[in-house]
């Protein structure tokens, strides 16, 4: 199975964290993608994607991933058949907007067809959980569906 691993980052630890899901998940084909640097247009419904992304200000996509989100408003692709899987991090110590990029990511992705696979994972930096400790267990759970090809 393709794997695609798209990262939101603002200080760096989402592409940490990223790149510890893709050791998780070696036994795929695995690529890791900064979304700054990725096309929607390179959305394929025949790999499954996950996304890592970090939360940023009062519970904003990351610098990085904005770009590739207002790529996505305007091209407005039909993403019907693409599954994907969210790890989120966050700061609970900001109440209401914790872990809100990793959420505002999955709301855009099913709004274009997009379905969301296994539990959203969530890391709280107020936790001595590490990012990377965290997201290699959840990666290791997820139900990585065979998808068929398109």
């Amino acid at each position: 199975m393709r794997v695609v691993i798209l990262f939101g980052t603002e200080m760096g630890t989402a592409e940490d964290t990223a790149e510890h899901v893709a050791d998780a998940l070696a036994a795929h084909d695995v690529s890791i993608y900064d979304m700054s640097d990725f096309a929607v247009e390179d959305l394929d419904v025949r790999a499954f994607h996950v996304i890592v992304c970090s939360t940023y200000g009062d519970g904003d996509l990351p610098t990085g991933a904005e770009p590739f989100f207002e790529e996505l408003e305007d091209a407005m692709p039909d993403l019907t058949g693409l599954r994907f899987a969210v790890f989120g991090l966050g700061d609970s110590v900001y109440g209401d907007t914790f872990n809100r990029g990793g959420e505002i990511a999955s709301e855009k992705l099913i709004a274009r067809g997009a379905i969301q696979v296994g539990a959203h994972g969530r890391h709280d930096a107020q936790t001595d959980v590490r990012a990377r400790d965290m997201a290699r267990e959840w990666a290791a759970a997820l139900p990585i569906p065979a998808l068929a090809p398109a």
